[in-house]
């Protein structure tokens, strides 16, 4: 009896273990699901970093002269002179 308790409990602290180190997965911190849908002023933005490629979509996240992180869709136009522009100020 008593070294079948020994053996259910050391089960059930592999289970735990097991489950605690499998909910401690790593993933993307910042991701972009629903992109800014308008235009914005170039001269607004202070920065900008792209977000991780282990999201499902990828994205370009702006940061405005007051902290703002708006994140817009890489493959417009408007977002890549604004990365242009950004890139081309820090030198």
């Amino acid at each position: 009896m008593r070294t079948t308790n020994i053996l259910l409990l050391c089960i059930l602290g592999c289970a735990l273990i097991a489950s605690a180190i499998g909910n401690s997965g790593t993933g993307p911190d910042h991701c972009c699901f629903t992109p800014y849908p308008r235009r914005l002023n170039k001269k607004l933005i202070r920065s900008y970093y792209m977000t991780d490629h282990r999201c499902p979509k990828s994205g370009v996240i702006l940061i405005t002269q007051k902290g703002r992180h708006i994140c817009v869709d890489p493959d417009l136009s408007w977002v890549g002179n604004i990365m242009s522009s950004v890139d081309g100020s820090t030198f």
